[in-house]
C-alpha cells in the first residue's frame, strides 16, 4: 500500500483555495475512483490522465486507486486538477521522487499526449502559492499570466514529462521575470473630436472624479466617439489597481498581458441579460460591471436594454461591488465601474434636432423614456445632451481640439488633489466628509438650497451636486467651493 499527498488550488471567485490531492494505491480489482466532489469534467481527468502518463513512458498503476480531493465540501471543476493527480499518481506508485513534493503546487489540464494545457484563475493561484510559500508549477502558456505576481516563485512546463525530470533534478523548468504594467497606450484621441465644447468638458469632470455619465442626442451627434475616448484622459491606473484587474480577467479566462497597466472599456451590446451584466451563473463568474474594475462599461442605446438589466445596476453603481449568492456560498466580486451611458431624445432621435422634424408623439415618447427609472437616473451624476454637428465644421477641419494628452494632465492633477485630500475620488466621497473634504461658502451653501427646491433634487441628488462641484474645484486648484463651481455642476442634470 502506498500513499502520497499532492497540492493544487481551485477556483472560488477572485479566490484560490488549497486542494490536496491524496492518492492512495492498495491490493484489489484494477479500478480508478474519485472522491472529494468532483465535478464531470474533473471526473472525466481519469482517462486524460491514463492517456499521459502512458505518453510520457509511465505505468498507470494496476492496482485499486482512490484520489481524494479535499476538502470534501469544496467544489472541483475543470481540468485544472489534472497535473496534481498524474503527479500523485506517479508519487504513490514510486516512479518519481517522493521528497519535498510538499515544497510545490501543481495546477494544469492534461492532454491525452501529456501535453500540459492553459488553464484559468491562475493569478490568484500564483498570488497565493506566494503566501503559502510554496513553488508553483503551471502551464507554459499561463507563465506571463503568473509572473505579474513581484516575487512568487512560478515555473512553467509544457509537457508532464518535463514536470517528471524537473522533480527528478535531471531537466529545468521555464521562468519569465516579474512584468511591470504596461504604459498607457490608446489609438483614439480627444482631438478628433470635433466641436461639442459642452460635451468635452462633462467628459473631462467624468475623468477627474470618476463620475458616472448619460449623453442624450440625435443619431451621429458624436455620442459614442466620445465615449470611446474617455478611457484616453483618465487617470493612469496604480499597481494595485493593475492587479485588480488582472485577477478578475484571469477568473474569467481574459487575461492577455497587452491588458496589463491599461483601463478596461467594455461595452456589451443592448441584448445582453442582467447576468451578463452583473454576473452569475451555477458558477458565478464575474460579469461586464465586474470586467469594468476601474475602468468604463459603456451602454449605448440604453433605453434598448431590457428593463430589469438596467434596474440591477442601481445597487452596484452605489456599493461599488455585487455579491452573488448560491445555495452553498456566496462569491462578492468588485464592481468599481464608471458607468457611460448614451441614448437618443425618442424612439426616432431628432426630437431635439434642429433640422429634422421628431415623428414620435408625446405618449410614444414619454413610454420611452419611462424604460429609465427615477432611482438610476439620480445615481448618474452628470447628463448632458450632445447636439448634433454642422457638416460644414466636419468638412472644413479648422477647429483644432485639444488632445487627449493635453486634457489627460488636467485630469491627473485634479485627480492627485483628491487622492492625497481624502484617500479616494469625489464620485466615492462619503456624506460624513463634506464638511472637511467638499466645503463651501455661505453664499454657495445658500445658492444650493435655492437650487435644490426649484429643481425638487432629492437627497442623493443634492449630495451628487456637491460632488461633482468639489471635481470642477479640484480642476480649477480651488480650495474651496464657489456658487461657480456648483452652478456649472447643476447645468449637467437635466430636468
Amino acid at each position: 500500500m502506498t500513499f502520497a499527498r499532492i497540492f493544487a488550488r481551485g477556483c472560488i471567485g477572485t479566490r484560490a483555495p488549497l486542494v490536496s490531492v491524496e492518492v492512495f494505491i492498495s491490493r484489489g480489482i484494477p479500478s480508478l475512483s474519485m472522491v472529494g466532489l468532483p465535478q464531470t469534467a474533473v471526473r472525466e481527468s481519469k482517462d486524460r490522465v491514463r492517456s499521459a502518463l502512458l505518453h510520457a513512458g509511465f505505468e498507470f498503476p494496476k492496482y485499486r486507486v482512490v484520489v481524494n480531493l479535499g476538502p470534501a465540501d469544496l467544489p472541483k471543476e475543470g481540468g485544472r486538477y489534472d497535473l496534481a493527480i498524474a503527479i500523485g499518481l506517479l508519487a504513490a506508485s514510486q516512479q518519481i521522487p517522493t521528497q519535498d513534493l510538499e515544497r510545490y503546487e501543481f495546477i494544469g489540464e492534461l492532454s491525452l499526449s501529456g501535453d500540459i494545457r492553459s488553464t484559468n484563475s491562475v493569478l490568484p493561484a500564483s498570488l497565493a502559492c506566494q503566501n503559502a510559500n510554496r513553488l508553483l508549477i503551471l502551464p507554459y502558456d499561463n507563465l506571463n499570466e503568473a509572473r505579474l505576481c513581484t516575487s512568487a516563485s512560478n515555473h512553467g512546463a509544457k509537457t508532464l514529462q518535463e514536470v517528471c525530470q524537473y522533480l527528478a533534478g535531471t531537466g529545468l523548468l521555464y521562468q519569465a521575470p516579474y512584468l511591470p504594467p504596461l504604459a498607457q497606450k490608446y489609438d483614439k484621441d480627444m482631438n478628433e473630436v470635433q466641436g461639442q465644447p459642452f460635451p468635452r468638458r462633462a467628459l473631462e469632470i467624468a475623468a477627474a472624479g470618476r463620475h458616472h455619465l448619460l449623453m442624450i442626442g440625435s443619431p451621429g451627434s458624436g455620442k459614442t466617439m466620445l465615449a470611446e475616448r474617455l478611457s484616453s484622459i483618465q487617470p493612469s491606473l496604480t499597481l494595485e489597481e493593475s492587479f485588480e484587474i488582472a485577477t478578475l480577467y484571469s477568473c474569467k479566462g481574459l487575461w492577455d498581458h497587452t491588458l496589463w497597466g491599461q483601463r478596461p472599456f467594455r461595452s456589451p451590446h443592448h441584448s445582453s441579460s442582467s447576468v451578463a451584466l452583473v454576473g452569475g451563473g451555477s458558477k458565478p463568474m464575474p460579469g461586464e460591471i465586474s470586467l469594468a474594475q476601474h475602468g468604463v462599461l459603456f451602454l449605448d442605446e440604453l433605453p434598448e436594454f431590457d428593463r430589469r438589466a438596467i434596474e440591477v445596476l442601481r445597487e452596484p453603481l452605489e456599493s461599488r461591488s455585487i455579491t452573488l449568492a448560491r445555495a452553498a456560498y456566496q462569491i462578492t466580486y468588485p464592481a468599481a465601474f464608471q458607468l457611460v451611458a448614451a441614448m437618443n431624445p425618442c424612439p426616432c432621435g431628432y426630437k431635439d434636432d434642429p433640422h429634422r422634424a421628431c415623428e414620435c408623439n408625446p405618449d410614444i415618447i414619454a413610454r420611452y423614456r419611462a424604460k429609465l427609472s427615477g432611482p438610476l437616473l439620480d445615481r448618474i451624476d452628470l447628463q448632458v445632451r450632445v447636439p448634433p454637428i454642422e457638416y460644414k465644421v466636419l468638412l472644413k477641419h479648422t477647429t483644432t481640439s485639444e488632445s487627449s494628452a493635453d486634457i489627460q494632465v488636467r485630469v491627473e492633477r485634479a485627480a492627485q488633489i483628491q487622492l492625497l485630500r481624502q484617500g479616494c475620488y469625489n464620485a466615492q466621497l462619503s456624506p460624513k466628509h463634506f464638511p472637511t473634504h467638499a466645503a463651501m461658502s455661505e453664499e454657495a451653501t445658500q445658492f444650493l438650497l435655492k437650487a435644490a427646491n426649484r429643481l425638487y433634487l432629492s437627497a442623493r441628488g443634492v449630495h451628487r451636486v456637491i460632488r461633482v462641484g468639489r471635481t470642477i474645484a479640484d480642476l480649477n486648484q480651488s480650495l474651496n467651493m464657489t456658487q461657480q463651481h456648483l452652478s456649472e455642476a447643476l447645468a449637467f442634470r437635466l430636468d
